[in-house]
């Protein structure tokens, strides 16, 4: 008996040593993926769910923060987010089962499900709109400058189609470039209801959510609808806080809403194959443009390296929530952030997190050694000449060049950043946001003069120089002013008026700031690009770009 009892001993020491060392470690891990939320981890603030799974089971989970802050409920991983683009992979996947099926092709022309649709010059097929290279303007912007307000308005699915089917042009001909657009997906999540004669919730249930256990899941196509647990949206306000929810019903694109641990069981779907390996696998398919060029969009997810390891995920920003998945194939790793503040980055804080449980095996790219670029002298005068604005020639965003103490500095939306000249025709920005260069091509006679933007990693405007401007006098302002309508945006109609010396533009869903003069019949206001088209000497309509919807047209009344 003594023996048995000191084996006994000596075995519960064991488990003992075990159960507290143990811990002991995780709390470490633990300890630093709390602190990267330790911002949120409050009574006073909304905050985030999270998710770290390992091999087909969390290894970590908490709530930081509050989910409603006017009846005191903290955030846990139970909650309920909206996760915006997040939802664009179960969109995907809902028609990759119809494709499968053999009830909707890659190459169809969308024509075939939309015939209320207009034909443009070249189809549009249904991998264009999985891959976002349809070139369709973006709908939810669209609704926005027909005067469908997010905070207060609820455009119907009829109204969305509408907007969509009355554009009359696309940004660029389908497969020639990619171009980020929820268009796409709100008609991929269509041509499933349209097919299947369910909707996409009812599709996404029997298909998806049911048969993987997600019983906290839904596609929302009501706004009305209780949704049990769901957290509350916010976004910052002068005095603490204030309630940003979603009131638009239209799916495919977004709306689905769901918690870190149901999504869990989406990301082992990855990996157990319980939808179907072939399935799965074509979900990481990325898309081809007309040119072979490969690009880093699959199935509504992006495939891509993450300091020598290769990611898959997708990042969702609707309202007041903000959602980020990013999952390690190769690891069986995946972190998982849903937070209900705007302007948290949950795709950023998932990789951080990943770098605290990776550290052994993520590998930072060799970085080059800059060369250091030696800022060189130019005259006054050859500075000078450089001054102006300047012109995106695709989505028309302006570029302001102006001078301050004998440096130049480039207005890029509402930053001004300034300039070294690095040789008689190329600039590198001075404390920005990023490493950008700003080259200023040779003047060719006739032609104006051209300029570009780079990061080291892609180009990100071709511009061109707009012709010197008059100072805009009242007499000149009250050209521009007058009624103007588009068909295109629902027979909205834009009044434009001369007020304090300034022209204004009266329309509901716009600001009523003064527009900015850019050059000769153009103008900006914020985000959006005005210009007046004349025929003769009268001005009789306007071309406006925001966004990722170009030279939408505007007749004068």
């Amino acid at each position: 008996m003594p023996r048995i009892f000191s084996r006994i001993k000596w075995i519960l020491g064991l488990f003992i040593l075990i159960f507290l060392t143990v811990p002991i470690a995780a709390d470490e891990t633990t300890d630093k993926v709390d602190k990267i939320f330790a911002e949120w981890d409050k009574t006073t603030t909304p905050g985030a769910a999270l998710a770290v799974i390992k091999d087909g089971r969390i290894i970590y989970e908490r709530g930081y923060g509050m989910a409603k802050l006017e009846d005191g409920l903290v955030i846990t991983p139970t909650k309920i987010f909206d996760i915006g683009s997040c939802s664009k992979q179960f969109t995907a996947a809902c028609l990759a089962m119809l494709i499968q099926e053999g009830k909707v092709a890659l190459g169809d022309d969308i024509w075939k499900y939309f015939p209320e649709m207009p034909r443009y010059e070249k189809p549009i097929t249904v991998g264009h709109l999985i891959h976002h290279t349809s070139g369709l303007r973006d709908y939810n912007t669209l609704l926005g400058l027909a005067g469908f307000r997010s905070e207060s308005d609820c455009p119907n699915i009829d109204e969305a189609l509408a907007v969509i089917c009355k554009q009359k042009r696309l940004n660029y001909p389908p497969g020639e470039e990619y171009s980020y657009t929820n268009t796409g997906y709100f008609l991929m999540g269509q041509i499933v209801e349209r097919v299947s004669g369910k909707s996409l919730n009812e599709f996404a249930q029997e298909r998806i959510f049911k048969p993987l256990g997600m019983t906290h899941t839904i596609y929302q196509d009501d706004h009305t609808q209780i949704v049990k647990n769901r957290a509350t949206g916010y976004e910052p306000s002068e005095d603490g806080y204030k309630i940003n929810l979603s009131n638009w019903d239209e799916t495919g694109d977004g709306n689905v809403y769901t918690s870190v641990e149901d999504l869990s069981l989406w990301d082992q779907a990855f990996y157990n194959n319980e939808l179907g390996k072939d399935l799965m696998d074509t979900l990481h398919t990325v898309g081809v443009l007309n040119n072979g060029k490969k690009i880093d969009y699959a199935y509504g997810l992006r495939i891509a390296d993450y300091k020598g390891l290769k990611t898959v995920g997708h990042g969702g920003s609707w309202a007041g929530f903000r959602a980020g998945i990013v999952r390690f194939p190769e690891q069986k790793f995946s972190v998982i952030c849903l937070s209900n503040l705007s302007g948290v980055n949950p795709s950023d804080l998932c990789l951080k997190v990943a770098d605290i449980y990776l550290a052994d095996l993520l590998k930072e790219k060799p970085k080059e050694e800059k060369k250091k670029i030696e800022a060189i002298t130019l005259s006054r005068e050859v500075l000078e000449e450089k001054i102006g604005n300047y012109q995106d020639e695709k989505f028309g965003t302006w570029v302001s060049l102006t001078m301050k103490d004998d440096k130049l500095r480039m207005a890029l939306g509402r930053r001004e950043i300034p300039l070294e000249p690095i040789s008689q025709t190329t600039f590198q920005t001075v404390g920005g946001p990023a490493d950008l260069t700003f080259e200023i091509f040779p003047d060719v006679k006739g032609r104006p003069r051209k300029a570009l933007i780079k990061s080291p990693e892609e180009e990100l405007y071709s511009l061109v120089k707009a012709a010197p401007l008059a100072p805009m006098i009242p007499a000149k302002l009250k050209e521009y002013a007058g009624d103007y309508v588009s068909e295109e945006l629902l027979n909205a109609t834009y009044r434009f008026i001369v007020e304090k010396d300034n022209l204004v533009l009266r329309f509901r869903s716009v600001s009523p700031d003064p527009l900015k003069a850019m050059a000769p019949d153009k103008f900006t206001q914020g985000s959006r690009s005005f210009e007046f088209i004349r025929k003769g000497n009268g001005v009789t309509g306007i071309k406006l770009s925001v966004g990722r919807a170009a030279n939408i047209e505007f007749e004068k009344k």
